[in-house]
Parts: structure tokens; C-alpha cells; sequence
């Protein structure tokens, strides 16, 4: 652990200082790294001091994620600045009138169709000239327009955290014209322990201190390149404690004949089969202890949700801690989970910039998730983007201006 903050107070003088000549001609790069399920106060367990150090010399906060509180939807989220409704990706499970029989799920998320709703920021970056790279994160392995990161991997959970660093310390060493301005670099550990054990395991614990390793091993790596580097960590949303004694079974809830289930989990999404509409709403739409089922026409406004044709008719949400279930699933009920209201304070995720582009403005107020789009923006230089959802006023104290 003491290693590990020292590492990240050696690299925090390459990134926050005033650049001496060998960092001067290297211009800064802009890092996205994305820590999968890091719930806002995973922070204040004392387990990560790369972290800590990186928000005492930069800023952070507890970000709001948007609903549903799930990774596809939020990872497009931070790279298109439009929530799930506006980007397309409604859900990691999800179905389009356009494409009958079908269902998006992690295995077949490599199709362009699906990511087509808004362009992500990899792509506005390499149409303006600037060199990209992708260390995984969803919608990398497509081509929008035509446009893919200059460096990408399709995903593999056989590449350690070990190896996506060292490739992208790999992509510093290489020359100028090679070397990725813009990179994003993705980790899963967290979210793994956390739905394996739940938030308070042990083995969530340890979880977070190897990814904050990780995150001390790129530092280290970026200051013995002399690579100035904006860094920007993220979470796509927490986690909440879940347990088999707080399912609520949908098929004691209506008939398995009158429905579909596209989603299931804190957030189930259903579709009424033919000629079932009425008898599916009668049952879904009366009070049920622990989950409120609503129209998507009926969604709260606050969640930014339901408008979107591939945002199921009927939408269920579980009070925070339980399951909504068609089924049981094949390895059982998770300790954890995610995809509750995104006001639930489970659901908040680790947001901590650093940088020399970045003031030491401390802690901030809970912003959305979908500010984070305009920050990568102004870090990188590329104008602003009308029509998007983030705002770029949370940061307007904390960025050194060009």
C-alpha cells in the first residue's frame, strides 16, 4: 500500500506540475479509465491510496449515474454525453421492433446497429485528427460512421489488469504520430467481486486494493515516460447488497402467458404478448410490496427514460436491494447488484480526475454522469457539442483553461 502511494505521488509530479523539458515535448494525453462497479464510497475504506492521492491533488465526487444504473447504458453514456434514452443503448439486455427475434446481450454486442443512436467520443476525436486508443470499453469494437479508435481490442476477460496497463504504457512509448492522444482503459474486478460477494466482502476489499495497484502501476509507468497525462476514473455505478431472500418472482406476480421478459434483475423490463396487453397491465400495474411497475409512458421525468422504441412498454423497478426474477439463474442469486434508481445512494460511482490541465478543487457536488462527455472535450480541446445532455459547469472551477 505505502508502495503504491508513492507511486502515484512520483507520477503526480509529472502530471501536475510545471513541465520540464522532457515533459514538454510531450504533450498531454487524455485517459479515460473506467473502474466497473467502484461505488462513490468504496473510496473512504482507506484500501486505495492511489486514488485518494490522485483526488487530493485533482478533484472528485460521487457521480450520479443514469437509470438504468447498468454498465452498457452508462459506459456509452460517459462517451456520447446522452443518457440511455437519447444514446440507444437502453439497457444490457434490450430488443428493437427493427430487428424481430433478436436480443442485445453482451455476446452479440459487436453488431453496429445497436451503437448506431449517437456517435461515441473515440470517433469525434480521429474525424478531428486525433489519434485514439481503446483498452476495451463497450462500443469500442464497432465502427461508427465508418470510424474506429486507431488502436482497439475486442474484449477478453483472459487479459489481466496487469496486461491492459502495460499495453497502454506500450502506446506512450511508441512515437508522435503512433501515439494515442485519447486513450480509455476499462477494469472489472470490482464489479465482479461486488456481485459475487456483495459491496462488504472481503473479496471486494480485495479487489480494490489490486485495482488501485493497477492504477499506482500506470502512474508510476506514465511518470517514467515523462508523459504528461490528464487522468479521468470513473465508475459506470455502485453496487447494493443482495441476497435469495429478497426476490420478488414475476411469475407469481402475472401469468407467464401474458409476457416477455427481455430484462430481469433490479430493473425487469417486460413486453405483453399479442392480444395481452390489458391482461398483463392489470396484474404489473397494482401495488406489489417491493417493486413498482409503471408504463414506460409513466416513468418518473427525473429518470430520463421511456421515450426511446427499444425501452420495453412495461418497466418494473425493485426497492434497492432486491431482485425482480423470471427465473432462477443458473449460478444463483448474486450477493450484489446494480441497475436500481440511479438516486439510490448504492448506485453512486467514483468519479476522480488529475492532471495538469486539472486544478486542485477537492471535492465537488454530485453531478450526472453525462458531464463527463463535455470534461473529455475540453481536455482534449474539440469544441463544444450542442444537442447533448452533459454540461461541462460542474468542472468550470477546476480546469486550467487553454
Amino acid at each position: 500500500m505505502l508502495l503504491s502511494l508513492r507511486f502515484a505521488l512520483l507520477a503526480l509530479l509529472a502530471l501536475a506540475v510545471t513541465p520540464a523539458s522532457a515533459a514538454a515535448a510531450r504533450p498531454p494525453v487524455t485517459i479515460l479509465v473506467s473502474i466497473d462497479g467502484f461505488r462513490a464510497n468504496y473510496l473512504d475504506r482507506g484500501l486505495t491510496p492511489t486514488l485518494t492521492a490522485l483526488a487530493r491533488h485533482g478533484i472528485s465526487a460521487a457521480m450520479r449515474p443514469s437509470f438504468p444504473t447498468k454498465t452498457y447504458p452508462n459506459h456509452y453514456a460517459l462517451v456520447t454525453g446522452l443518457r440511455p434514452d437519447r444514446n440507444g443503448i437502453v439497457g444490457n439486455k434490450m430488443e428493437d421492433i427493427a430487428r424481430p427475434g433478436e436480443t442485445f446481450t453482451s455476446k452479440n454486442s459487436d453488431d453496429p446497429f445497436w451503437w448506431s443512436e449517437a456517435e461515441p467520443l473515440w470517433a469525434a476525436a480521429e474525424k478531428r485528427g486525433i489519434r485514439t486508443g481503446v483498452m476495451y470499453w463497450p462500443g469500442s469494437n464497432v465502427a461508427y460512421d465508418g470510424v474506429r479508435p486507431q488502436d482497439w481490442f475486442p474484449y477478453s476477460a483472459d487479459v489481466t489488469s496487469v496486461q491492459r496497463v502495460n499495453t497502454v504504457l506500450d502506446w506512450m512509448r511508441r512515437p508522435p504520430a503512433q501515439r494515442p492522444r485519447l486513450v480509455l482503459l476499462y477494469f472489472d474486478l470490482i464489479d465482479e467481486a461486488g456481485h459475487r460477494q456483495g459491496p462488504d466482502g472481503p473479496g471486494l476489499n480485495a479487489a480494490l486494493a489490486q485495482v488501485d495497484a493497477q492504477i499506482a502501476a500506470l502512474t508510476s509507468g506514465l511518470a517514467a515516460l515523462h508523459q504528461p497525462a490528464n487522468l479521468v476514473i470513473v465508475a459506470d455505478h455502485g453496487m447494493a447488497a443482495t441476497s435469495a431472500d429478497r426476490v420478488v418472482w414475476l411469475h407469481d406476480i402475472a401469468s407467464p402467458a401474458d409476457y416477455h421478459v427481455i430484462d430481469e434483475g433490479p430493473v425487469a423490463t417486460l413486453t405483453p404478448l399479442p392480444g395481452h396487453e390489458d391482461a398483463l397491465a392489470a396484474r404489473l400495474l397494482q401495488p406489489h410490496p417491493h417493486m413498482r411497475c409503471m408504463r414506460k409512458s409513466e416513468l418518473p421525468e427525473r429518470l430520463h427514460f421511456g421515450r426511446n422504441p427499444r425501452v420495453a412498454p412495461f418497466v418494473c423497478m425493485a426497492d434497492t436491494g432486491w431482485l425482480l426474477l423470471d427465473k432462477l439463474p443458473k449460478k444463483g442469486v448474486d450477493r450484489g447488484s446494480h441497475g436500481y434508481d440511479n438516486a439510490a445512494p448504492e448506485m453512486l460511482a467514483l468519479f476522480v480526475a488529475a492532471g495538469p490541465s486539472i486544478k486542485p478543487a477537492g471535492r465537488l457536488a454530485t453531478f450526472d454522469n453525462v458531464d463527463v462527455y463535455p470534461l473529455l472535450r475540453d481536455l482534449l480541446g474539440l469544441p463544444a457539442k450542442t444537442g447533448i445532455d452533459g454540461v461541462d459547469t460542474p468542472f468550470a472551477n477546476a480546469l486550467r483553461r487553454r
